[in-house]
């Protein structure tokens, strides 16, 4: 099994930017915990980031040779990008949406994602273990 982890724009901030939301752990740390239990778990795992829409709608599209699935956290785009939703339900690959904090609990305009209805599940509110939680579905699912 070979999985695309997608992060989208300030993600490579992570560590430094709002650590009372985001936490103290870098996007590294993150990328080097989760390929340790893809490991585990028999999953090859790629990680891409970039703070620009396009790249993240190229990224996604690489899904359809490339990769078995993917985990997305898309910032601030999953709130306002439409490319990136039509992105996703063209693949027709599973994508598990991620959000390190928990939208609904933060500012009015974070609680709708465009990706929620693409995705086939989204986790939130469990910092980096969201990541985790996400990645363990896509191994599983299967067996579920």
């Amino acid at each position: 099994m070979k999985f695309l982890v997608i992060n989208g724009p300030n993600l490579n901030l992570l560590g430094q930017r709002e650590p009372e939301l985001y936490g103290s752990q870098t996007l590294d740390d993150l990328n080097r915990d989760l390929a340790a239990l893809g490991a585990k778990w028999s999953a090859e795992l790629d990680f891409f980031q970039s703070n620009h829409e396009g790249q993240l709608v190229e990224a996604v599209h690489r899904l359809v040779k490339e990769y078995d699935g993917a985990v997305i956290n898309a910032g601030a785009y999953s709130h306002t990008s439409l490319a990136l939703r039509d992105a996703v339900l063209s693949v027709k690959k599973p994508v598990v949406e991620v959000h390190l904090t928990n939208p609904a609990a933060r500012e009015h305009y974070r609680h709708r994602s465009f990706l929620a209805g693409a995705a086939v599940g989204s986790v939130c509110g469990f910092g980096a273990k969201s990541y985790e939680l996400a990645l363990y579905w896509l191994v599983s699912r299967g067996q579920l």
